[in-house]
């Protein structure tokens, strides 16, 4: 189920916060066992696999955390703990990576494996690092004595089941206890709503109306001019951000809705002027997982320069791998790691540099990084970016141009008799589109800095973005994060 589809505005939305209260009267236990079984609903819509597999893993996790929480940290709990690494480790390499495997041993070896069928469960990739995370967590004696209740809603609360964030145990488990927020608020309704319809105007007018010059461009990567290229790479970028940024929105505003608060996710990344003020900025609780379960293990910077360094590459090699099985997220996480490490080399000169300077290459880099992201192959990123190189043509495909125009400007000039006025000058779609997108990424505000004031005209503004994108989802897709 997608947050921007209208079973789940409609009708499972209304019904998960009412219910939420509703059976909040009756006690915790009550609440939450809703939301679970809402969760699970809303995990296993598409496909009930989907649920079951997600059940399994609670089950087994659970009894392994019971397991290492009554055990002291010895030898034998860490095999404890390995084992149940490698057992959520080895089922998301199973659905996840396991064909991208064998397709790469088929070519080294030059043999012709079946690949296997497998089922990429709904947001495996984000639950079983929060899995991981308390199976960490219980052997270092930081997890408390969580019921299986509480622990199975931790796991599949479905506002962060598909994209994030990626919550840990001791910033969730402490709002499940606290009975006031079983009653509703109506600050953080109308405040939960806003965000919501904020996140949801991102999504489908801005991400979707992006996407649409980006689908155009990859259906025909050939045949692309050099200006071509340059629209397709900005236009995915801000694809991207309004994207995650959007469902990062989403997600805070249902959670406010059920009164409780998510760990912050998303920090207006594109004003960073370095990429280690990127990645402050990005998928906050990725890179925190990363750091905290990968990094620090790993010695962090505590072992030496060389050694600092290598740590970076193998952290950012795993998030690569994390987001895809294709080698074009891999050389993605390399370019990133490399970045950085460069970045810190040059630190103190970087640090001089005008901001502006700063902030242009790290924003020119990211739009290379992110057109790579978006490559269904380093061969197709290698035709693109030789295409902008070597400027063969500045000219713009018309369909390019056209891909960026809003349904809704076609009503209104028909509205007002004027029908097919702009098709003379339609290279102001794209302008427009792109320039007002890059002035809320860079001038804006995101939501977590505002201070959300009660008035007649914000309500005016929550309505109007809730009902425009709403009757604008004539076409209803997925968010680019659910696929990884």
């Amino acid at each position: 189920m997608l947050f921007n589809s209208y079973i789940f505005i409609l009708a499972f939305l209304p019904l998960a916060v009412l219910g939420y209260y509703g059976f909040g009267r009756l006690g915790s236990k009550a609440a939450h066992g809703f939301l679970l079984a809402m969760s699970l609903l809303f995990c296993g819509y598409m496909n009930v696999y989907y649920a079951l597999i997600l059940v399994g893993g609670i089950v087994i996790d659970y009894a392994i955390s019971r397991l290492l929480h009554g055990m002291k940290q010895s030898a034998c709990a860490k095999a404890v703990l390995a084992g149940g690494v490698i057992l959520n480790a080895g089922v998301l390499f199973y659905c996840k990576y396991l064909n991208f495997f064998l397709e790469n041993l088929n070519t080294l070896l030059g043999r012709d494996e079946v690949l296997t069928e497998v089922i990429l469960p709904l947001g495996i990739s984000f639950y079983t690092f929060r899995q991981i995370a308390y199976l960490v967590d219980s052997y270092r004696g930081e997890a408390g004595d969580d019921t299986f209740l509480e622990y199975a809603l931790f796991v599949s609360y479905f506002p962060t089941l598909t994209q994030g964030p990626i919550t840990l145990r001791d910033e969730f488990m402490g709002q499940l206890r606290d009975p006031s927020r079983l009653r509703a608020r109506g600050d953080n309704l109308a405040t939960g709503l806003n965000r919501f319809a904020i996140g949801l105007s991102k999504k489908v007018l801005l991400a979707d109306t992006l996407g649409k010059v980006v689908t155009v461009a990859f259906g025909g990567v050939e045949i692309l001019t050099s200006s071509d290229v340059l629209i397709t790479m900005i236009c995915y970028s801000l694809q991207l951000y309004f994207d995650f940024s959007g469902y990062c929105d989403m997600a805070e505003g249902i959670s406010l809705m059920l009164n409780l608060d998510l760990p912050a996710n998303f920090r207006s990344p594109y004003k960073a002027a370095s990429i280690l003020d990127f990645w402050d900025r990005w998928h906050l609780t990725l890179t925190r997982f990363l750091r905290k379960y990968l990094y620090f293990p790993l010695g962090g910077s505590r072992k030496g320069t060389l050694r600092t360094y290598v740590n970076i590459m193998i952290i950012f090699l795993i998030s690569g791998l994390w987001h895809g099985a294709n080698w074009t997220f891999i050389v993605w996480g390399a370019l990133h790691g490399l970045f950085e490490v460069v970045t810190r080399l040059v630190k103190n000169g970087w640090e001089k540099m005008p901001k502006a300077i700063g902030w242009l290459i790290t924003f020119a880099f990211l739009n290379v990084s992110w057109l790579l992201f978006r490559a269904d192959s380093i061969e197709q990123f290698y035709i693109m970016i030789r295409k902008v190189a070597t400027a063969e043509s500045f000219a713009v495909s018309p369909l390019m141009l056209e891909g960026a125009r809003l349904p809704e400007i076609t009503h209104i000039e028909m509205l007002l008799g004027v029908n097919g006025f702009m098709n003379g000058i339609v290279w102001i779609y794209p302008a427009f589109l792109i320039l007002l997108s890059m002035g809320i990424v860079l001038l804006g505000k995101n939501c977590r800095e505002k201070t959300m004031r009660f008035t007649f005209w914000s309500a005016v503004g929550t309505v109007i973005m809730l009902i425009w994108p709403i009757l604008s989802l004539s076409d209803i897709t997925t968010f680019i994060y659910a696929q990884f």
